[in-house]
C-alpha cells in the first residue's frame, strides 16, 4: 500500500500553511494588505538563505531522527537480541544524534524554531504510540525482529522526507545532510532487510 507520498503531500502542505506567515518573502507586498512588514522585522537575515522546504525539513526529520533514537535506545536495553541488531542500533543513534544538533543550530539560525511535530505518523514512517509498546514488550528474537522491521519502514519514511527536501530546499548545507540521509538509510535499509531474512 504506497500511500505515503499522498500522506506526506497532505502533511507538507498543511505545514507550509502553517509556515506561510513566516515567510516573510514578498516583494511589493501586493495581496497582501493587513500584513504588518515593517522597517523592524523580527526574522534575522539569515532566513533568508533558508526556504519553506528547508524549515519543514529540520523540524520534521530532527523529530523523526529522535524517535529513531528512542527505538533504538528500547532495543539496547534488551537481552538476547541478534548482536548485528544492536550494532545496527548503535551506529543509527550515533549518527542521528549529531544530525539532531545540527538541525536544531540550523532552525536557531534561521529564526524558525517550530514546536515538535505533533502528528507526523501518517505515512512519514514514524511509529505509533501502539508500535513503541510492542517493542517495549517484545523480547528476545522477536524484539529484534519488530526493531527491524519498524526501523525499515520508518527508514523509507525519512528517505522520503530527504527527497522532498532534495527537489524542492534551497540551503544547500539542508540538502546536503537530506542527500547523506537519503545514501545512508537506503544503505541501512537494505542490511536491515538482509539481517532480518536470516532471523
Amino acid at each position: 500500500m504506497k500511500i505515503r507520498p499522498a500522506a506526506i503531500a497532505a502533511l507538507t502542505l498543511t505545514a507550509l500553511l502553517a509556515l506561510t506567515g513566516c515567510a516573510g518573502n514578498t516583494g511589493s507586498g501586493d495581496g497582501m494588505e493587513g500584513m504588518d512588514h515593517g522597517g523592524s522585522s523580527s526574522a534575522p537575515a539569515d532566513t533568508a538563505d533558508a526556504n519553506d522546504a528547508d524549515i519543514m525539513f529540520a523540524s520534521m526529520m530532527k523529530e523523526h531522527h529522535a524517535q529513531a533514537i528512542e527505538m533504538s535506545d528500547v532495543l539496547l536495553s534488551k537481552d538476547g537480541v541478534d548482536e548485528r541488531v544492536v550494532a545496527l542500533a548503535e551506529e543509527i543513534k550515533a549518527a542521528q544524534e549529531p544530525e539532531i544538533q545540527k538541525m536544531d543550530q540550523w532552525l536557531e539560525d534561521w529564526g524558525a524554531e517550530m514546536d515538535s511535530m505533533e502528528g507526523m505518523d501518517h505515512g512519514d514512517g514514524m511509529m505509533s504510540e501502539e508500535d513503541m509498546q510492542a517493542l517495549e514488550d517484545a523480547t528476545g528474537p522477536d524484539a529484534g525482529r519488530l526493531f527491524l522491521e519498524q526501523m525499515i519502514q520508518h527508514h523509507e519514511g525519512a528517505v522520503d522526507m530527504a527527497q522532498e527536501e532534495v527537489d524542492n530546499g534551497q540551503n544547500s548545507d539542508a540538502v546536503a545532510l537530506a542527500e547523506t540521509i537519503i545514501d545512508a538509510q537506503t544503505e541501512e535499509i537494505a542490511t536491515m532487510k538482509e539481517i532480518l531474512a536470516t532471523l
